[in-house]
């Protein structure tokens, strides 16, 4: 039962390990050099984006929360007020 719940989750933890690794690299909030150039960080949502990718998809599953962060991710324009967003 153990291996076909492993099977099951993989996708989730592949998809967490991505936007990880996006965060370590990319991200202008998360990143080793955002602090420096962002220091009270640059996302106008909280959660950042990529951390309500990674909250939802924990949470819901790779299906609904890749529904949920392009949505998420489709409402983070100059033209948006931002706000407090929870998965």
């Amino acid at each position: 039962m153990s291996i076909l719940k492993f099977f099951f989750h993989l996708p989730r933890m592949i998809l967490v390990w991505i936007i990880h690794v996006y965060q370590t690299i990319l991200s202008p909030d998360h990143s080793f050099w955002a602090k420096k150039v962002y220091p009270m960080g640059y996302c106008r949502f909280y959660p950042t984006c990529s951390e309500y990718g990674k909250q939802v998809i924990k949470r819901r599953g790779a299906v609904v929360g890749i529904i949920k962060t392009v949505w998420r991710i489709l409402r983070c324009n100059p033209w948006s007020k931002g706000g407090v967003d929870l998965p």
